[in-house]
């Protein structure tokens, strides 16, 4: 059965090639969604696939290198689909150069 997640993940997971390593396993378990870092220092993951590959998807972000993993906040949305799996970046609204 498919299904859709979404994933806080909270730790040391911004500026360590996180998004990078949930992207590639999440196309090694031919997951799509999307994966951002927010403003405040977590991940955000949105992960569609079947049941049971995103139970193994959510164990393996445990193994990205150099993360240091505190929580995960899971919870299920939704179906939604997504066009393959995309690292997203969140825009900087306070920039103020022009």
């Amino acid at each position: 059965m498919m299904k859709t997640l979404k994933i806080i993940i909270t730790g040391r997971v911004q500026k360590v090639g996180f998004r990078a390593c949930i992207r590639r396993i999440a196309s090694d378990l031919n997951i799509t969604g999307t994966v951002l870092n927010l403003e405040d220092g977590k991940v955000q993951v949105y992960a569609t696939g079947e049941a049971i590959v995103l139970e193994k998807f959510t164990s393996m972000v445990y193994s990205c290198p150099r993360a240091v993993i505190r929580d995960l906040q899971i919870t299920e949305m939704p179906l939604t689909v997504f066009d393959g799996f995309s690292v997203l970046k969140l825009e900087n609204r306070f920039n103020t150069e022009f």
